[in-house]
């Protein structure tokens, strides 16, 4: 792995924001702030292997996988025998960064997690996975990057259980790395809820011991937008300029925003993988000026950031979802077919929306990069927020 910053946020205010470049096995290097694409064991839900090239370049080229998807199915000895999830997925030239949560399928069970390891909620049923066992499955699967396990808790838990999580995750951190596999760079995990108290203190225990990079956890389980600001800035203060830091849980637009003002690198979402799945498609101009077509106030499942193609408005729509859009989708197909895909539940309208939909999100994070060099980050940002709050406000008024 490598890494390395490249320029810093010279906008007024109080952003952390700064772009670098990041390099993960044979993958090519790419620019961050970036994003990891949602898997499910090792390839996008929807997007098949011979399609991914029709996705940017090298943007799209990092992956996020859950060891735990190997729970069932396909054994972890097998794929190890095989070579490693690289070799038998056959996607050489991307990179797999394990963590353990995928927003989707494995969600922490903060309930039943306890001193032996960390609760899950999968589709196998709820799953108590110790560092050991959780360690056989990293080096089965040989990603390029893995998290070590972690003890994430909502926002409302009491501080007990709050400071149990943080000492729970440092402990299994030691335990992760003292089994690491030869391949592989370890991202130590970094936890606290919403006590800025604890996530300062877990990230100053994670910086003493021997890992790569930080992964940032605990985040979209209730705490506020208000509150999460203090609560990355707890973290990315203490962390070492030099490390690159992921985070999961942060998806929304806004979310990401706040993200990369904090001195996020890399961002893991299951954004995509629900707009898809619940047949949207991201609209919002990635540079800050307005689709007349895609942005009128008509009450057809438009927020200003995505349109609803189920919606019968665009059952003889012929256009593209974006005019502008250079997406495989938005060149070759339009509204009105996309409309009838999914009024006749056929996969293809998800093939479709999933490849218009990382197209349009890897071209925000293309937008964030570009407005960090030109020193215009915040002005990007507020203008960004701004329009959404507007838009809302003017929803709530016309309802």
């Amino acid at each position: 792995m490598k890494f390395s910053v490249k320029a810093w946020s010279t906008s007024k205010g109080n952003s952390a924001a700064r772009t670098g470049v990041f390099q993960l096995g044979n993958c090519p290097q790419i620019e961050t702030p970036a994003l990891l694409l949602s898997t499910r064991k090792g390839l996008p839900h929807f997007i098949s292997p011979d399609l991914l090239p029709s996705l940017p370049i090298p943007d799209s080229s990092l992956l996020h996988v859950s060891p735990l998807h190997f729970m069932e199915g396909i054994s972890s000895k097998t794929i190890s025998s095989i070579g490693g999830l690289h070799k038998m997925i056959g996607l050489h030239d991307f990179g797999l960064a394990a963590v353990a949560r995928d927003s989707i399928q494995c969600l922490p069970e903060s309930s039943a997690t306890n001193k032996l390891g960390a609760s899950f909620e999968t589709p196998c049923g709820r799953l108590l996975i110790k560092p050991a066992e959780y360690m056989g499955i990293i080096s089965s699967l040989r990603p390029n990057l893995w998290a070590t396990l972690a003890d994430e808790v909502p926002a409302w838990v009491s501080k007990k259980r709050n400071k149990n999580s943080v000492d729970r995750t440092v402990k299994w951190l030691d335990e992760c790395v003292a089994l690491s596999p030869a391949s592989g760079v370890a991202f130590g995990a970094i936890v606290g809820g919403s006590d800025v108290e604890e996530r300062r203190r877990c990230a100053q225990e994670v910086v003493k011991r021997n890992v790569s990079g930080y992964w940032i956890g605990g985040f979209g389980f209730g705490e506020s937008t208000d509150e999460r600001p203090a609560l990355l800035s707890a973290v990315t203060d203490i962390l070492p300029k030099d490390g690159p830091r992921l985070i999961s849980g942060l998806g929304l637009p806004e979310e990401v925003l706040q993200g990369v003002a904090a001195g996020i690198d890399l961002f893991d979402s299951s954004y995509i993988y629900h707009l898809t799945i619940g047949g949207f498609a991201l609209t919002f101009p990635l540079d800050n000026k307005t689709y007349a077509s895609d942005l009128k106030l008509t009450g057809m499942g438009i927020d200003q950031t995505k349109i609803n193609l189920k919606a019968t408005v665009y059952r003889k729509d012929a256009t593209p979802i974006v005019e502008s859009c250079s997406c495989y989708t938005c060149q070759n197909h339009t509204k009105a077919y996309i409309n009838h895909l999914l009024n006749v539940h056929e996969m293809l309208a998800q093939i479709l929306l999933e490849i218009h939909n990382t197209h349009h999100y890897l071209g925000f994070f293309r937008s964030i990069r570009e407005a960090i060099k030109e020193g215009r980050f915040e002005q990007f940002r507020e203008m960004f927020v701004e329009k959404r709050r507007i838009h809302l406000a003017e929803v709530a008024v016309c309802a």
